[in-house]
C-alpha cells in the first residue's frame, strides 16, 4: 500500500474540517452567523453552500430588511449552480415579491436571461426560446436606458434567429421526406411567420418544386390545375428573386409545366 504524502493528509483533515464547520453551521440557530457566512460564501463563489444557507434563511427572514438580498442571492445561486429554470421560477418570484428592491432590474434581466441559457438547439422546441423573447422585450420595455440594451438586442436576435431556423428545419422536413403537399403548406408558413427570414430565397424555390412535384404526380383530373399553381410560385419565385441561384432549374419546370397545360 502506498504512503500517503504529509501534504495529501492535511489537506484531507482541511477538507473535513471545512465540512464538519458547514455542517454546524447550517444545524445551528445563530441566524445571523449564517447569514454573515452566507454571505461570505457567495463572495467567493461557493454557490452550493451559500444556496444552501440562504434556502434555510429564506423563511427565517421573511419580512426583515436582509428578506430581499437572501432570496436574490438564492435565485443566482440555482444559476450559478446550472439548474436554469429553477432560477427562473425564484427570479420571477423575487420580481414579483420585491417590486422596490435595489436588485429589481438585475433579477428581471436574469428572469429572462435564465430563459436564454435553457434555450436547445434550433432543430428541438423553441417553447423556451419564446419565453425568453417575451421576457427580454419586457425587461426592455420596463428598462429603456438599461446598461444591458445593446446585449439584450444581440440575445433576441440570436433567439429569433433560433425560431427562424426552426421553421425552416420543420418545414423542409416535409419537402426532404416527399410530402408534397404537407411540404408547400409548411413552407408557405413559414414564409408568413418570418417574411424576412435569411432561407427566403430557399423556401421559394422549395414551394416551386414541391408543386410542381404534386402536380406531376396527380391523378388527371387535377393535373391542369396544379401545373398552373406550379406557375404561380415560379412567378412568385422570379418576381423576389430574378437572378435566384435556382434560375436554371426554374425555367425547367417552367418549361415543363407550360407544356402539359397546352397539351
Amino acid at each position: 500500500m502506498k504512503k500517503i504524502s504529509l501534504f495529501a493528509l492535511i489537506g484531507i483533515a482541511i477538507i473535513a474540517a471545512s465540512c464538519s464547520g458547514f455542517d454546524k453551521l447550517l444545524k445551528s440557530r445563530d441566524y445571523p452567523l449564517m447569514y454573515k457566512e452566507g454571505l461570505k460564501y457567495y463572495e467567493n463563489g461557493e454557490h452550493y453552500r451559500y444556496t444552501t444557507i440562504f434556502e434555510q434563511l429564506t423563511p427565517v427572514y421573511r419580512g426583515t430588511a436582509q428578506a430581499d438580498t437572501i432570496e436574490f442571492y438564492l435565485s443566482q445561486g440555482y444559476y450559478h449552480q446550472g439548474d436554469y429554470l429553477l432560477a427562473a421560477h425564484y427570479f420571477d418570484r423575487f420580481r414579483q415579491n420585491y417590486p422596490r428592491s435595489p436588485f429589481l432590474e438585475q433579477a428581471e434581466y436574469m428572469y429572462a436571461y435564465c430563459f436564454y441559457k435553457s434555450s436547445p438547439r434550433p432543430l428541438l422546441d423553441q417553447e423556451t426560446s419564446k419565453k425568453a423573447i417575451s421576457a427580454f422585450s419586457e425587461f426592455i420595455t420596463r428598462y429603456p436606458n438599461s446598461s444591458k440594451k445593446a446585449e439584450v438586442n444581440r440575445i433576441l436576435t440570436d433567439l429569433r434567429s433560433k425560431l427562424v431556423e426552426k421553421s425552416y428545419l420543420s418545414a423542409k422536413l416535409y419537402y426532404d421526406m416527399r410530402d408534397y403537399k404537407a411540404a408547400i403548406t409548411a413552407l408557405k408558413n413559414s414564409t408568413y411567420e418570418f417574411p424576412d427570414s435569411e432561407y427566403r430565397e430557399e423556401i421559394l424555390y422549395m414551394i416551386l418544386e414541391s408543386s410542381y412535384s404534386l402536380a406531376d404526380n396527380s391523378v388527371p383530373e387535377k393535373r391542369r390545375e396544379r401545373f398552373q399553381n406550379t406557375l404561380d410560385e415560379y412567378y412568385n419565385l422570379l418576381g423576389e428573386f430574378p437572378e435566384t441561384r435556382y434560375k436554371r432549374e426554374a425555367e425547367r419546370i417552367y418549361a415543363n409545366s407550360i407544356k402539359v397545360i397546352e397539351n
